[in-house]
């Protein structure tokens, strides 16, 4: 072997740093929300030159919006058919670990109008994913209490850090939530 075929390419060395600049922006946009992270800062987690995170993504704007975009994967919480087992499903997920991203996503969106579209997107994918399955009258807005209950507990849990539900069994959360749940998606509630 030749030493340039050992050498990494330029193009994959250039893929490496943009991945580390947002790895890094993605845990300052959890930490600290948009406004108070700046470009220095991503650098400096990143272990580059602040020049070098302009040069890759333009903007703090820009940097921000592929900070917080979601993937797919992320976006698709649910699937099954039944309401609660749905939303218990969907509140397992909130009570794990919560991606960088959504942190991000969370900490930003009542002052950043791109990261508030995101949730709202991502809130409706679910409202309708859930309104469609509730057999119940006034289905829309059944799910969107259910939606709306679940980001509050998600807001609690994992950004006002409330040290009773940070230290609540998932399970026993679900299990409080359930007859909740029931109720709003117009299922009797089980004894």
């Amino acid at each position: 072997m030749t030493r340039n075929s050992q050498t990494v390419p330029r193009s994959q060395r250039r893929a490496r740093t943009a991945e580390r600049i947002l790895a890094a922006a993605r845990a300052l946009f959890a930490e600290s929300g948009y406004d108070r992270t700046t470009i220095r800062a991503v650098a400096t987690r990143a272990e580059v030159d602040p020049a070098l995170v302009m040069q890759h993504f333009g903007s703090k704007d820009e940097l921000f919006r592929r900070a917080i975009t979601v993937s797919s994967q992320e976006a698709d919480e649910g699937g099954q058919e039944k309401p609660v087992e749905l939303l218990l499903g969907i509140l397992g997920v909130k009570m794990g670990e919560v991606s960088g991203t959504s942190l991000a996503l969370l900490r930003s969106m009542l002052t950043h109008p791109e990261a508030a579209e995101q949730v709202k997107a991502a809130n409706t994918r679910q409202l309708n994913q859930i309104s469609g399955a509730i057999e119940a009258e006034d289905a829309e807005l059944r799910a969107a209490l259910t939606v709306s209950t679940l980001l509050g507990v998600t807001i609690g849990r994992h950004l006002l850090e409330l040290d009773v539900l940070r230290e609540a069994d998932t399970e026993r959360i679900a299990e409080l939530m359930k007859p909740c749940l029931e109720a709003l998606t117009g299922r009797p509630a089980q004894s």
